[in-house]
């Protein structure tokens, strides 16, 4: 089964900033205790947090800090490293977003490094003679390449909001230790190789590295890449333009040709960060920020927590037929304006301000049915309300800076495409264009693919860092960021609590998802109501990994969540 890795880590630094009480410091639920499921992934810690989706990469962001490096410094060396140790979900052949408010500024800012369309694509560049698209054309081999863009999006954040007080190859050096010296496959891992077995053993290059003798690896293996060593190497040396021109960049378009693609040179060369503007709204008095187009999911998640502002937080109690009904719902209703109105706004005009306005909002609202399945949605009209298999990780440091990344090669190994002697697989991200003509999200020269990533920031009513958090899971993003947050805000629950709870999951029409651990009652009132429920198991990881950080001013730390739907673990100090 295809699987997503959009967004495929968390990982939150923080320090003590501020002090007070607040509604965010009133009493939570208590720690995982020994036992628990999700035991031993979260932490707690005056000075710092880090929850990733691998425990090294926690440790790596922790000893950044620790060495006196600033969030971003910490993001960075994170990114590096999570690249290594999870290739199946992000890596330099891919892209992504970052947020980042730091104290001195007034407001955050978004670098956006996605994937960009090559120069040579084209709408319709999908499609056979009999007008259909080609299959798995847009999903594996060359031809589902964008341009990269992490390396130049993880650099762009170093030079410009960095500390200054470490070198680049002090920032890079723990990642090319990881793929110089090795990582011991984990279960999680093993077992996405061996669902992903066939497309990894097209590609000689993915299959030398990720497979034995064409097997899957098993847990306890060691994956060496020295082939990625070597060009970490190159990129701390010689900065962007060690992967973007020369040798690196060389073997990066003959792989990505070979296998079908039209990626050049020229394209490389010209790749430029997108610094934007995060969107942001409000939710019971909480201030939320969050990434704006090229995806779709900052915009999402508010125009989601809005809808549900309608409600009293009782009428949200955890689990209740009422509540996840509403959720549906609004779910419903978010998906059909996705599917309507979102793409890349530097080629598209899309309505931001009406679709995370209030009363746009209020209006959808009146189409909620609480007592009955909404069967379908279709795309309201926000224009009237307008006024003129991922990666992520978020830090906060003593001084108030605040970062929250996610990344992505796409696909679960993305395009399946290994590049020989530079030890990365590339992205599959073209795969999240319409592959026909005529939509806001169709191909088009140099336009990036609409994504759903959606990496976060909460502040408390007061305005001061909250919560930062993100998540895995394609489509599933900004559903499970959403839920996360409310059940924080409307709940009551700690970071981990909020992360490991149930979710559940619908688009504008089709299936509803949830997970085994859903109350029966709730389960069958559903049914009753007239959805169609899917039931999944405990920790499926179709619904996202989330992984986060929420400050409790009241007891003066920081509490890091990590999801037991990945391999991640919190590690403080």
């Amino acid at each position: 089964m295809k699987r997503f890795s959009l967004v495929m880590c968390a990982i939150l630094i923080g320090f003590v900033v501020g002090c007070g009480t607040t509604s965010s410091s009133v009493p939570r639920t208590p720690e995982p205790q020994p036992g628990d499921p999700d035991y031993g992934r979260s932490a707690v810690g005056a000075n710092g947090v880090v929850a990733a989706a691998k425990p090294d990469a926690s440790q790596v962001g922790l000893d950044i800090l620790k060495k006196g490096g600033n969030a971003v410094d910490a993001a960075v060396a994170t990114g590096f490293a999570i690249g290594v140790l999870e290739p199946n979900a992000t890596g330099l052949g891919g892209g992504g977003f970052m947020l980042i408010k730091l104290a001195k500024m007034k407001e955050a800012v978004f670098l956006d490094f996605r994937e960009i369309a090559p120069g040579a694509a084209r709408p319709d560049m999908y499609l056979g003679p009999d007008g259909k698209v080609i299959p798995e054309s847009t999903e594996y081999g060359g031809l589902a390449v964008g341009t990269p863009g992490e390396t130049a999006g993880l650099l762009y954040a170093l030079e410009n909001y960095g500390s200054g007080k470490l070198t680049r190859q002090q920032i890079m050096q723990p990642a090319i230790d990881l793929a110089q010296n090795g990582f011991e496959v984990t279960k999680n891992f093993s077992d996405i190789i061996a669902d992903e077995l066939e497309i990894i053993n097209r590609y000689p290059a993915t299959a030398a590295i990720y497979t034995n003798d064409g097997l899957p690896l098993e847990p306890g293996d060691i994956v060496k890449n020295p082939d990625l060593a070597a060009t970490l190497r190159i990129i701390a040396r010689d900065g962007k333009d060690g992967f973007y021109k020369g040798d690196v960049a060389n073997k990066v378009v003959k792989a990505v040709q070979d296998a079908g693609g039209i990626l050049t040179l020229e394209d490389l060369a010209n790749y430029k960060v997108s610094v934007r503007k995060p969107v942001t709204g409000t939710y019971r008095g909480y201030t939320i920020i969050s990434a704006p187009p090229p995806s779709s999911g900052g915009t999402h998640v508010i125009q989601i927590l809005n809808m549900l502002e309608n409600l009293d937080s009782a009428d949200l109690k955890f689990g209740t037929p009422t509540a996840v009904n509403a959720w549906l719902q609004a779910l419903r209703l978010a998906f059909a304006d996705r599917g309507k109105y979102m793409a890349d706004t530097d080629f598209v005009s899309v309505p931001l301000t009406g679709l995370t306005s209030k009363a746009y909002a209020k209006e959808l609202f009146g189409k909620f049915n609480l007592n009955a399945a909404m069967p379908s949605a279709t795309a309201g009209d926000p224009s009237r309300y307008e006024s003129g298999s991922t990666t992520s990780f978020s830090v906060m440091d003593k001084a108030g800076n605040m970062v929250t990344v996610s990344k992505t090669i796409n696909y679960f190994f993305g395009s399946g495409v290994g590049v020989p002697g530079v030890g990365i697989i590339m992205n599959d991200e073209m795969d999240d264009f319409v592959p026909t003509p005529g939509s806001a999200n169709s191909v088009q020269p140099y336009k990036k693919p609409l994504s759903s990533m959606s990496p976060t920031m909460v502040l408390d009513p007061q305005g001061r860092p909250f919560m930062t958090l993100g998540s895995p899971g394609g489509t599933r993003i900004f559903a499970a960021v959403s839920q996360v947050i409310s059940n924080v805000i409307d709940n009551n629950m700690s970071m981990q609590a909020a992360i490991t709870a149930s979710r559940w999951f619908t688009q504008a029409s089709g299936l509803v998802h949830v997970d085994n651990r859903t109350p029966v009652s709730t389960i069958d009132a559903l049914k009753t109501m007239g959805y169609d429920v899917n039931v999944r198991g405990a920790w499926d990881n179709y619904f996202g990994g989330v992984q986060g950080v929420l400050y409790d001013r009241n007891a003066k730390k920081l509490f890091g969540g990590a999801d037991p739907r990945r391999d991640g673990e919190a590690r403080a100090f």
